[in-house]
C-alpha cells in the first residue's frame, strides 16, 4: 500500500512487479521521444542561424546602401570636376586604384598608357597622343557629354606601379575598363592594326561603350597654303611662258605625273591617311627600331616610304632597259644602260620579296635575299 501511494520502490531490495515494469516502459518511451524533440530542437537551431547569417550578408543594409551611393557620388564629382579642367585626366597609381578598380562605378574610362618624358625617347607616344587628346576634347566639348565615359592618362613615370599591376610592357596603349567586370580581350585596343588616328579611337570607344563621338579637328591651314602655293606657282609658270605652252603637250612630263601618282598609291599613303600609323615601333625593352610591321593587316608609315623607293628603283630599271633597248646611243652607253637596269630590278625586287616574306609569313619564294 505504501508503494502505491507513491513510496518509492526498493529496486535494491525488491524486484519490480509488472505493472512497474509497463510504467517504466512507457516512461522510457517518453524519455526517447523527448530526447528525440531535443535532439532536433539542437540541430534545427544551427541551421537557422545559418540562414539569418546568410540573409544578413545577401541583404545589405541601409547604412551599407547609403555609403555606396555616397561614395559613388564623391567619385563622379571628382571625375567631372577634373574632367571639366582638362580633358584627359592624368592619373597616378593611387587615383588609379581608388577611382578605376575599386567599386562602386558605375562609369567607363578610358586610359592611355604611354610614356611621354624626353628621356624615354618615345615618338610613338607624342604622335598618338595628339590623337588621343583630340578624341577627348571632341567628347568633353560635344553636347552629348556625360558622365558615362572618361577619358584618362597613365605616364610610365607617375604611375610605374599601375605598368606592373596590369603587367604592361609596351607602350602606347588604350584599355577600356568598363563600369562592371575586369576589362576583357577586346577592351585593349588593337594599336598595330587600326593605327592611334582619332576616328579609329572613337569607333574602339563606339563598340565598347555605345557612345559615339564626333571627332572635330582643329583647323589646319597647312594643306589649303600648300595648294594655293602650288596653283600661284603654275598661274605663275603658265604666264611667264604665255608664248611658249609645248610643255603642256609634252608626254615626258605628263608620264612622269602619272608615274609619281602610282608610286604614291600603290605604296600606301591613303591607307597611312585613313589609318594614321606610328612612324615606326621602338621596343621599350630592347630599344630597336622597328621600320617594317610583322603582320599583313598593317603597315608603318616609313614602311610606305620603304616600299615607295623600292618600286620607283625598279621602275626606274625598266625605263633604263628600255632605253637602253630602242635609243641611238652608242654601243657602250646602252650596255652600261642595260646593266645598270638589270641591276636595279634585280636587287630591289629581291628587297620587295624580302619584305613580302616578312609580313606574309609563309610565303614560299625568295629571291637573293630570304
Amino acid at each position: 500500500n505504501a508503494q502505491r501511494l507513491g513510496s518509492p520502490p526498493l529496486i535494491g531490495r525488491f524486484p519490480l512487479s509488472r505493472t512497474n515494469r509497463k510504467v517504466t516502459g512507457s516512461s522510457r518511451k517518453r524519455g526517447c521521444s523527448v530526447a528525440e524533440g531535443r535532439g532536433e530542437m539542437s540541430f534545427k537551431l544551427p541551421a537557422l542561424c545559418v540562414v539569418l547569417v546568410l540573409l544578413c550578408f545577401a541583404t545589405p543594409s541601409d547604412g551599407q546602401k547609403k555609403k555606396e551611393v555616397t561614395l559613388l557620388s564623391e567619385k563622379l564629382t571628382q571625375m567631372m570636376d577634373w574632367a571639366s579642367k582638362r580633358a584627359v585626366i592624368r592619373m597616378n597609381g593611387e587615383k588609379f586604384r581608388r577611382l578605376v578598380r575599386a567599386p562602386p562605378r558605375n562609369y567607363s574610362v578610358v586610359i592611355m598608357f604611354t610614356a611621354l618624358q624626353p628621356q624615354r625617347q618615345c615618338a610613338v607616344c607624342r604622335q598618338a597622343d595628339d590623337e588621343y587628346q583630340i578624341l577627348a576634347n571632341s567628347w568633353r566639348y560635344s553636347s552629348a557629354f556625360t558622365n558615362r565615359v572618361f577619358f584618362a592618362l597613365v605616364d610610365f613615370d607617375e604611375g610605374s606601379d599601375v605598368f606592373q599591376m596590369l603587367n604592361m610592357n609596351s607602350a602606347p596603349t588604350f584599355i577600356h575598363f568598363p563600369p562592371k567586370g575586369k576589362p576583357k580581350r577586346a577592351d585593349t585596343y588593337e594599336l598595330q592594326v587600326r593605327g592611334f588616328a582619332a576616328e579609329q579611337l572613337a569607333r574602339w570607344v563606339a563598340d565598347r561603350t555605345d557612345v559615339h563621338i564626333r571627332v572635330i579637328r582643329p583647323p589646319n591651314y597647312a594643306g589649303p597654303l600648300m595648294l594655293g602655293f602650288l596653283l600661284a606657282f603654275i598661274g605663275c609658270l603658265a604666264y611667264l611662258r604665255r608664248n611658249n605652252l609645248e610643255f603642256i603637250y609634252n608626254k615626258n612630263v605628263w608620264a612622269f605625273s602619272a608615274l609619281c601618282f602610282v608610286l604614291i598609291m600603290t605604296s600606301g599613303q591613303m591607307w597611312n591617311h585613313i589609318r594614321g600609323p606610328p612612324y615606326a615601333h621602338k621596343n621599350p625593352s630592347t630599344g630597336q627600331v622597328s621600320y617594317i610591321h610583322g603582320s599583313s593587316q598593317a603597315q608603318f608609315v616609313a614602311e610606305t616610304h620603304i616600299v615607295l623607293l623600292f618600286n620607283a628603283a625598279v621602275t626606274l630599271g625598266m625605263v633604263l632597259l628600255h632605253e637602253a633597248a630602242t635609243s641611238d646611243m652608242e654601243i657602250g652607253k646602252r650596255k652600261i644602260m642595260c646593266m645598270a637596269g638589270v641591276g636595279l630590278v634585280v636587287l630591289f625586287f629581291s628587297w620587295l620579296l624580302s619584305i613580302f616574306r616578312a609580313k606574309y609569313h609563309g610565303y614560299p619564294y625568295s629571291f637573293l635575299f630570304s
